[in-house]
């Protein structure tokens, strides 16, 4: 996967160092005192975000491991919070909002001090959290790796008032299977038909192998999550989207579904002269798009609005419980689809009392 590895000095004597460093021992590991001297040769580079998901540094993390969504401006949002453990990400989707993002630092970068991570969280039995580590990276891609899930998950299960998700287009579930203790952990898949997957989500897991591994999660009672975001329209859209609920309900028992978020394609003008330099074939950010509340290109409105009552009425011929939202879309769009406005104060109690009842309950 990776051509080299980079050791920032500042960590090499850390035990997640070590971990990592002893699984891929057959690629060549350098050590450096100065990371933006590492990146600015990557950035060098034709194509640095490719190259940069050949490359993995080790390094600290200077901040707060624990930040607000980015969210969007002027539409409504969840409240999430992010746990960061790692920049960038080695799958590649033609539509991923991190190409543009960290530009300026496309290298792989794990953070190792996680004894700064755990001592930054002690906080989190003061008020309800949700949390999620899919925002900057996929949360299980380099699981076998990093080992990040025998860490963090038994940290959050002695929380009382935080719940942890963990987002995935993997199915890179083995050490999620060794863990007993599970009872606040979500387990989520960000899906999409056949046809995207294989045309725009390069290196993730087929849907099938996607659903086998959240029924394998299933059965060893972790509460689940699925993400239908982004939602691409194209030429017979409807028949492949309707064919994939049908996949996923055949496969999951929607009891154990603690949400499902709908959201459709959204980009940064930025990225769009990424994408079309990295994917030429790529035929997605050609579509009849507005320049939305938040400087974002997204579908026109009635557009918007036609693919989620459609969704959301395929979910609901499976189930009228599931938990349904929508993310990072107006007031509008939600009473046109819903019957009723929702704010992002409302949305967020709504997911907080969701995920509360739903761990109450427990997974049977």
């Amino acid at each position: 996967m990776f051509r080299e590895i980079w050791v920032d000095e500042k960590v090499k004597d850390l035990k997640l160092t070590d971990n990592i460093l002893s699984k891929v021992s057959n690629i060549p590991i350098k050590y450096t005192k100065d990371c933006s001297t590492v990146i600015s040769k990557i950035k060098a580079s034709l194509d640095p975000v490719r190259k940069g998901k050949k490359v993995l540094l080790l390094t600290q993390n200077k901040g707060p491991f624990l930040v607000s969504c980015p969210g969007t401006k002027n539409y409504v949002c969840c409240g999430y919070k992010i746990l960061n453990l790692t920049t960038n990400c080695n799958l590649d989707c033609s539509y991923c909002i991190l190409q543009a993002y960290f530009f300026n630092n496309p290298i792989i970068q794990i953070f190792t001090n996680l004894d700064s991570m755990s001592n930054e969280l002690n906080f989190l039995n003061d008020s309800f959290y949700r949390i999620g580590t899919g925002e900057f990276t996929d949360s299980l891609s380099l699981d076998d790796i990093t080992g990040f899930t025998k860490f963090i998950i038994p940290f959050f299960t002695q929380k009382k008032n935080a719940i942890l998700e963990l987002k995935t287009k993997t199915a890179n579930i083995k050490n999620l299977l060794n863990i007993k203790d599970h009872k606040n952990i979500i387990i989520s898949w960000s899906l999409n038909p056949p046809k995207i997957i294989k045309e725009e989500e390069s290196g993730t897991a087929s849907l099938s192998k996607r659903l086998e591994s959240a029924n394998v999660c299933e059965t060893h009672k972790y509460a689940l999550g699925f993400h239908f975001d982004p939602i691409i329209r194209y030429p017979n859209w409807e028949k492949d989207y309707k064919k994939l609920i049908d996949t996923l309900f055949s496969n999951i028992n929607p009891e154990h579904i603690i949400w499902i978020s709908l959201g459709t394609l959204r980009f940064m003008p930025t990225l769009k002269p990424i994408i079309e330099e990295r994917f030429p074939n790529t035929s997605i950010i050609y579509d009849e798009f507005i320049t939305g509340l938040d400087d974002k290109l997204r579908y026109f409105k009635p557009i918007r609005i036609d693919i989620y009552q459609k969704v959301l009425s395929w979910i609901r011929e499976y189930s009228d419980n599931v938990f349904v939202y929508l993310c990072m879309e107006s007031t509008n769009v939600w009473e046109k689809v819903f019957g009723y406005r929702q704010t992002t104060a409302g949305l967020s109690n709504a997911l907080d009392k969701r995920a509360k009842e739903f761990f109450k309950k427990g997974v049977k």
